[in-house]
């Protein structure tokens, strides 16, 4: 009898340490539902023509323990009639290192620019801008690891270096233990109570564009005589896939300022933001005159606590290779978006886009119509 009640006691011993580790796990979990409405596709669109499910996310994360803290997300998208599961995130990044270190490793955002590190539903257009599309396929991530220092200065000042195994770059498999390096900084601060602005330069090194250059050099010598004009409209939808134009050196400039009176911008704030891409040497046969470019420059003014008017317009100058000889394309794209927030966790939001190009198959005027859900913990956005 008394090896009974000995026996119990350590299964309840047991059942109790494992509800005990059980609750520990508590993660927040987020939903963001999205969903959009086009009237006509655009040159370099992330979004078809009609009705499709936007970027909808499903995101877990939480502490491990003191010293690190995890994160996956998954990404269901609309691609060619189908519907696609992509894993975006899943990564293990520390939270207690020294000297202002940390380190991600896992799949993940790059920090390269300004937008790249940014959730698409943190943005105030329902499409990232035309140069973002082309030179990074709207949002780089891949397969890597990041270590970071956070300089100890009177101002914000942080310094990062990524290296990465290049597939989502490339689009393809490869034989190199790393193809995509970056090495990125930002700086910022506030003026006032009511001003502040961030300032940023990057750099991202491509080691696999010869891969790409193979390719190119493949299909050419089946088909020298291809169509330009069709391929030239890339009418088809860009969904975090790999990227369209490529260089083996990408440099980003990028700057942003944010004014909030006294502060507060949940009443009414006024953000400028603007970045400039280059990227260079975009295969072997590649002149000074062969290169991708191109810029953007934002303004979005929250002039009532639920009400915010953006404005965006910018360019990209491109050079489509076709092995050793390239074709210049030129798209200039203009957007206006009107979005009512009714809190931090829903939007609806109306853009127009105008688009204009001789080169592509499908430049011209959009209306598109976007809302956003947000079900469970949603976190803080960056500045």
């Amino acid at each position: 009898m008394k090896q009974r009640i000995l026996m119990t006691s350590g299964f309840a011993l047991a059942m109790v340490g494992a509800s005990a580790c059980a609750n520990e796990f508590n993660p927040d979990i987020s939903l963001v539902l999205d969903g959009t409405y086009k009237s006509q596709d655009t040159a370099l669109q992330n979004a078809e023509k009609g009705f499709s499910l936007g970027h909808t996310e499903l995101a877990i994360e939480a502490p491990v323990d003191d010293l690190f803290h995890g994160r996956l997300s998954a990404v269901l998208e609309d691609h060619e009639g189908k519907t696609e599961i992509n894993m975006e995130e899943a990564f293990l990044e520390t939270t207690a290192l020294p000297y202002g270190l940390h380190v991600k490793a896992g799949r993940f955002l790059s920090g390269i620019g300004y937008l790249n590190g940014r959730h698409t539903h943190e943005d105030d257009f329902s499409e990232r801008p035309a140069v973002y599309r082309a030179l990074l396929g709207s949002h780089y991530f891949d397969d890597g690891i990041n270590a970071s220092i956070l300089m100890p200065t009177d101002v914000y000042w942080i310094i990062s270096a990524e290296a990465f195994d290049g597939k989502q770059m490339s689009g393809q498999s490869h034989d190199k233990s790393v193809g995509v390096y970056t090495l990125s900084t930002k700086v910022g601060g506030d003026f006032n109570t009511e001003n502040s602005w961030q300032v940023g330069a990057s750099y991202l090194h491509n080691r696999l564009t010869e891969l790409e250059n193979e390719e190119e050099e493949h299909e050419d010598g089946h088909d020298h005589e291809h169509d330009h004009g069709d391929h030239a409209g890339h009418s088809h939808a860009s969904h975090s896939h790999d990227v369209e134009y490529q260089g083996k050196h990408l440099y980003i400039l990028d700057a942003v300022w944010k004014w909030a009176p006294n502060g507060n911008s949940k009443e009414e704030q006024l953000k400028l933001a603007a970045e400039y891409l280059l990227a260079k040497d975009p295969n072997q046969y590649a002149s000074s005159d062969d290169f991708q470019q191109g810029w953007y420059f934002s303004s979005s003014y929250k002039f009532q606590p639920e009400w915010t008017v953006s404005v965006r317009v910018g360019q990209v100058d491109l050079s489509e290779a076709h092995g050793d000889h390239f074709h210049r394309q030129k798209l200039d794209e203009a957007n206006l978006a009107l979005t009512w927030s009714r809190s931090h966790f829903s939007l609806i939001r109306m853009m127009y886009t105008h688009q204009s190009s001789d080169d592509f198959d499908n430049d011209g005027s959009a209306l598109s119509l976007q809302y956003q859900m947000t079900l469970g913990a949603h976190g803080a956005h960056q500045f």
